[in-house]
């Protein structure tokens, strides 16, 4: 799970630093925030074991954040991003991005607890 959380924080934080870039604007880099901590939540689990379980839980937590906030925000303007009307279609198209990558994340986080679950009921 580590290294997942490492991968999709690099995804995030190259989405957000893509997006300042194209537009300059300071709230562009808001999905490269969460990529950040789901980037050092992963980072920091690799190199701490010991405190990896808490860490993923942050990851998921910020994975949960992001997709409520990522979707929430994108998702009523779908409509006009479709048909061409919305009045900033990039950052409406990256809202609905990283809620996205951050709803896959937080399956995958999800699907790594049960397992971790289960294996230590087995043992």
């Amino acid at each position: 799970m580590p290294t997942l959380a490492i991968v999709f924080g690099i995804i995030l934080d190259a989405m957000g630093f893509g997006a300042y870039v194209a537009t300059g604007a300071p709230t562009s880099l808001i999905p490269a925030g969460f990529g950040t901590i789901i980037f050092l939540s992963g980072l920091i689990s690799v190199l701490i074991p010991q405190i990896r379980m808490h860490l993923m839980h942050v990851a998921a937590l910020v994975g949960l954040l992001g997709t409520l906030g990522g979707l929430g925000m994108g998702l009523p303007k779908l409509g006009a991003l479709i048909s061409g009307t919305a009045a900033r279609p990039l950052a409406s198209a990256m809202q609905i991005a990283m809620g996205v990558v951050c709803l896959v994340f937080l399956v995958l986080c999800v699907k790594s607890f049960i397992a971790a679950r289960r294996a230590r009921k087995s043992a």
